[in-house]
């Protein structure tokens, strides 16, 4: 006998992939005692044990040594340390930490030129920070991401009534039970374990598990057997752990406790796929990207050091032979800070900070359109998404059951009037009844609604801007056509007064017709009915049901007028058509009668004394009390599609997104609803299409499947274990996938998929504790709407993310240039963290505020492997980035060789001119004879060198490096507004496209001057101030890299025009 084994640990995370726990849970299936299969009585001698008298207290404990307790497993998530460890796996932080460690080790053993200790430390300070930083928010992200889990464990019952020692428990800790217990259940009661159905005590047993299941409705549970190869929504004889009975009761035997219950499986499910996360595709990007960057840091490291190896290290060649090997420690020292230098200026530092920015600018726009994204990187998924897996219910549909169609007698017998109604939710306000007779409401109609509004069971309460429900969905329904019937002439507008008196047609009814008796609904005779008094003191049974069942026991039909006939069997055919015909098109058919002939309850007062009170005490009797019927009509209801899906699932169409149903829902139905909204046509073969959960299971080749083109695919009764195997399959054909679910069921599903999106309202805590995206409405579109936003935000955050990298190539060649001519450092680390950091971040932010494309979702989703960067894109970074190179050196040389440059004074300030071959040999300064330097201004500051003349190309450099700086920050304003679009002239996308970003512009000039004309500043990142003429010098170095970049735009243009013609030529001449 297998059973269920709780209390293991699964401890740390492991690569078990998804195939692997559906194949565990396959084997698993078939070893199980199959219980939903056998007689109560097979059941009860496979676990030995007697319904009366239950397990005894030994034979209780001697199960749990072998199945453990009723309760899910604790998996023990990473410890800190190792979610610590895991925020420096990745490339880009790796380079960055040595960067650090080695400015670190530098400012311990060499402060030269920086002054004091806080200059020297401030550089590896700000790169240990920033890498803090980021640890900690990894940390916390992290430590939340496992949600579901903890929820899925809230899901569990605390408590049961349970019958032992021949003695009834009726609060036994639900975690004691094990397989074999003898459990009784009762309205409300939320199950405990899987259990057998073995005995019903009231007439019927319907379970909510529709969270478990995906079914849209209560099931109706039997003690009876079904096939051993049911699937789980076929099990109609057991009851699954965490669903909830909301009719009846009944004593059951459990089968499976802790994780060997279905809910058990699920948790296992969450878990696996908890360790298998990918990265988003921009992370894999940026991981290449550093990976590339990391190759380049190195070989343009080795180069500087190559071309500068004879400043600190020479020989002689004696005999041939190299010999008196001389070393440098100082200069060789100075040329390791480039190589930090080159690292610090090759890394965009500043690029996740404004990434983590962008995204979360981008959840605030979600989050306006009722999407609310719980994991950041999520946003930047959404826009690659290629494939939506979408539950039905309560996603496509409102998940509020509605009258679609009502059918009343007509004139005579052998005619019906059939009227369509509107409406998708539980508001009497929503829709309209088509065709409705003006005037007058006669006898027919009027019946149906007396028996819609009192044979029900359904309240409706408005609260809160919503209509509440309590009760069946159906019958909330029913009360919902009656108020839409109204009520006949003379009785007043039955249209609520007020949104608090949502149901007075109901009310109405309710008070001419009392309630007396229930026959309650059992699965044998499909109907229920109520005895009712009316005003006038005659007693009638109101009924309602499956129409087949109810049409059997009627004799006789209500006409238009409200007289009766005898129901012939042409009036019978009629009607049966129509019922074929509604339910042909997916419509849940509910047939109405009375009958006021009803001798035995004549003067029956619902008193227990009467002698017609013990009729009503034996269901068996209830099929004779409904007999003799008069019919009187029928309505066909259904869950509705929600109203703007069928223009979203076009907008994915058009979008390039394919969208795929998978329900727990029966086939029939959901292929009437896919065919409404447009994931089929109205008149496409589906044959292809459209396939159960297992059925998918038992393909040969599902990949090819899956990969069919045109149109959608439709799985409908799907268990958590296909719904988990379909977004695995698809992954592994280069999907992005989009799932959405609100139950139980679907959360392995959600944690597996790309983006998993839960549903907010309807959606159960575990389901939103596996997603990426929870939706505030529940609406279908919403998730399209978050494609478009998520595409959008990916371009913006392409631009930036371009627009960084280009800066940063700048820097490498400045620090390039630099070292290779071998002229005086021109800009120091610190500098650089503070432009890559501060300077750049404020324009990087921007550019994610720049507008859609009004086209975004008319193209096809990019491919996950499509590149940040394309040859030509690098190429023209290359070039914008030597120019910066060439700017930044270039302005550095003009200082210390030229008197004016463009017509622009600089001697103003006083400073003495070298030559450029000074200039590039600078290190020999003390070999100079007579070499003097004059004393210059800068502000309020005063550089002279009377003790060292040479100290004019260290300390004395600091306004051309001031120069430099500036230099680099205003070429890189300029460039942000090249970054606006990556094709298009700014005389077509203006910068005023995008006002933030001129703003941002601002703001980084304003941080600029800050460190320029604050003395503490300045001290601290070694800088000077600018007069006015220097920075005219400064701008206009700078400016020309808007012309160089729209010169190599035009080109680009010029070259992809060309190219689409030479397509359009090729395909014209293969046409013709």
């Amino acid at each position: 006998m297998i059973m269920g084994k709780g209390g293991q640990n699964y401890g740390r995370r492991n690569t078990v992939s998804p195939r692997a726990i559906n194949d565990a849970l396959k084997l698993l299936d078939t070893e199980i005692f199959p219980a939903w299969s056998k007689e109560g009585y097979e059941c009860e001698k496979h676990y030995d044990v007697e319904r009366i008298s239950g397990l005894s207290s030994q034979e209780v404990e001697k199960r749990r040594q072998i199945c453990g307790f009723n309760e899910l497993d604790q998996h023990d998530g990473p410890s800190l340390w190792r979610l610590i460890l895991d925020q420096f796996n990745d490339t880009l932080v790796r380079i960055l930490l040595v960067a650090a460690v080695m400015s670190f080790v530098l400012a311990m053993f060499d402060g030269s030129e920086m002054g004091d200790d806080i200059t020297k430390f401030a550089e590896p300070f700000v790169i240990f920070l920033i890498l803090i930083v980021n640890a900690i928010v990894g940390v916390w992200q992290e430590n939340n991401a496992e949600k579901a889990l903890e929820a899925l464990q809230e899901i569990q019952s605390e408590q049961a009534a349970v019958i032992r020692d021949n003695k009834r428990i009726l609060n036994l800790p639900a975690k004691e039970l094990v397989p074999g217990d003898i459990v009784e259940l009762k309205v409300g009661d939320k199950v405990p374990a899987d259990m057998r159905v073995l005995e019903l005590i009231s007439s019927t047993l319907r379970v909510e598990q529709g969270s478990l299941t995906g079914e849209s409705e209560a099931v109706n549970k039997t003690h009876k057997s079904v096939p051993e190869d049911a699937d789980i929504q076929g099990k109609r004889c057991m009851v699954f752990s965490g669903t909830t009975v909301i009719n009846g009761n009944c004593i059951c035997l459990v089968t499976q406790t802790g994780m060997q219950t279905e809910i058990g499986k699920v948790h296992t499910q969450i878990h696996i796929a908890s360790q298998i996360e990918d990265d988003t595709p921009l992370k894999k990007k940026l991981n290449e990207f550093g990976e590339t960057l990391t190759t380049i840091i190195a070989v343009i490291c080795a180069l500087v050091w190559i071309i500068n190896l004879k400043y600190f290290l020479s020989w002689e060649f004696i005999n041939g032979w190299p010999r008196n090997f001389k070393f440098s420690f100082e200069k060789c020292t100075y040329y390791f800070e480039i190589a930090v230098a080159l690292a610090v200026a090759a890394i965009p530092e500043g690029l996740p900070a404004v990434i983590t920015t962008c995204l979360a600018l981008g959840t605030r726009k979600m989050a306006q359109k009722n999407a609310l994204v719980r994991k950041l990187p999520s946003v930047e998924t959404l826009g690659c998404t290629t494939v939506i897996c979408s539950d039905k219910t309560g996603t496509l549909t409102t998940n509020q059951m509605a009258v679609a169609k009502l059918i009343a007698t007509g004139v005579t017998a052998d005619c019906l009037r059939s009227f369509k109604v509107d409406g998708t939710s539980y508001n009497p306000f929503d829709g309209q009844i088509h065709g409705w007779p003006t005037g007058c409401m006669d006898a027919n109609l009027q019946m149906i609604a007396k028996v819609a509004a009192v044979c029900n069971d359904a309240s409706i309460v408005h609260s809160e801007n919503k209509y509440m429900t309590s009760g069946m969905p159906t019958e909330a329904a029913l009360k919902v056509l009656a108020e839409k019937m109204g009520l006949p002439e003379g009785y007043g507008d039955c249209l609520p007064s007020s949104t608090v008196d949502v149901l007075r047609c109901c009310r109405h009814w309710n008070m001419i017709e009392h309630r007396i008796a229930t026959l309650e609904f059992d699965r044998d005779r499909k109907s229920m009915s109520v005895i009712v008094n009316s005003c006038s003191g005659k007693r009638s049974l109101l009924v309602k049901g499956a129409v087949e069942n109810v049409l059997e026991r009627s004799t006789s039909i209500q006409l238009l007028d409200g007289t009766v006939v005898e129901l012939d069997d042409t009036s019978r055919s009629l009607i049966l058509e129509a019922l074929l015909e509604m339910s042909t098109s997916a419509l849940r058919c509910l047939g109405f009668a009375y009958k006021d002939d009803l001798r035995e309850f004549e003067n029956y007062d619902g008193k227990e004394d009467h002698p017609a009170h013990q009729l009503l005490l034996n269901p068996s009797n209830y099929s004779s009390i409904e007999s003799q019927l008069t019919f009187v009509g029928l309505v066909g209801l259904r869950d509705p599609p929600r109203s703007e899906v069928r223009q979203a699932i076009e907008d994915c169409r058009a979008a390039g997104i394919r969208v795929m149903v998978i329900t727990g829902d029966n086939k029939k139905t959901a292929e009437a609803i896919c065919r409404e909204i447009g994931v089929f046509g109205s008149t496409e073969d589906i044959s292809l299409k459209s396939v159960t959960g297992k059925e998918f299971m038992l393909l040969d080749d599902q990949k090819a499947f899956l990969r069919q083109q045109g149109g959608g695919l439709l799985f409908s009764r799907a268990e958590p274990r296909h719904k988990q195997e379909i977004v695995r399959l698809l992954k592994e054909n280069g999907e992005v996938v989009a799932m959405t679910g609100d139950g139980v069921n679907d959360a392995p599903a959600l944690k597996l998929a790309d983006i998993g999106v839960a549903m907010g309202i309807a959606g159960t805590e575990v389901a939103k504790g596996a997603s990426d995206m929870v939706l505030a409405d529940d609406n279908f579109s919403t998730i399209v709407a978050a494609i478009g936003e998520g595409r959008s935000i990916y371009n913006n955050m392409k631009a930036f993310i371009r627009y960084m990298i280009s800066s940063n190539i700048g820097e490498v060649a400045t620090v390039f240039f630099t070292a290779a001519l071998g002229i005086p450092e021109g800009l120091i680390p610190v500098q650089l963290l503070w432009v890559n950091l501060v300077t750049d971040g404020p324009p990087a932010t921007a550019l994610g505020f720049n507008p859609p494309e009004k086209d975004v979702m008319t193209k096809p989703p990019r491919k996950s492997d499509d590149g940040l960067i394309n040859a030509w894109i690098l190429f023209r970074y290359l070039i914008v980035g030597l120019y910066v190179g060439v700017a930044t050196v270039g302005i550095f040389v003009i200082w210390y060789t030229k008197s004016s440059f463009l017509g622009i004074d600089l001697s103003k300030d006083g400073h003495s001119l070298v030559t450029y071959n000074q200039l590039s040999r600078w290190d020999h300064c003390s070999t100079w004879a007579n070499f003097t330097v004059s004393p210059y201004t800068a502000g309020s500051s005063v550089f002279t060198f009377n003790d060292d003349p040479c100290d004019y190309f260290r300390a004395g450099k600091v306004k051309a490096k001031t120069l430099s700086l500036s230099t680099l920050v205003a070429i890189e304003m300029f460039n942000s507004l090249n970054a606006l679009s990556e094709d298009q002239s700014l005389l077509t996308v203006t910068p005023w496209a995008n006002p933030w970003l001129l703003l941002a512009m601002s703001v980084s000039f304003g941080l600029h001057f800050l460190i320029l004309y604050l003395p503490a500043l300045a001290h601290i990142f070694n800088t000077v101030p600018l007069s006015l003429s220097e920075w005219l010098l400064v701008l206009a170095v700078a400016f020309p890299v808007i012309i160089v970049d729209e010169i190599l735009k035009l080109v680009g243009r010029t070259l992809r025009n060309l190219r689409a013609s030479a397509i359009q030529k090729s395909l014209k001449t293969k046409t013709e």
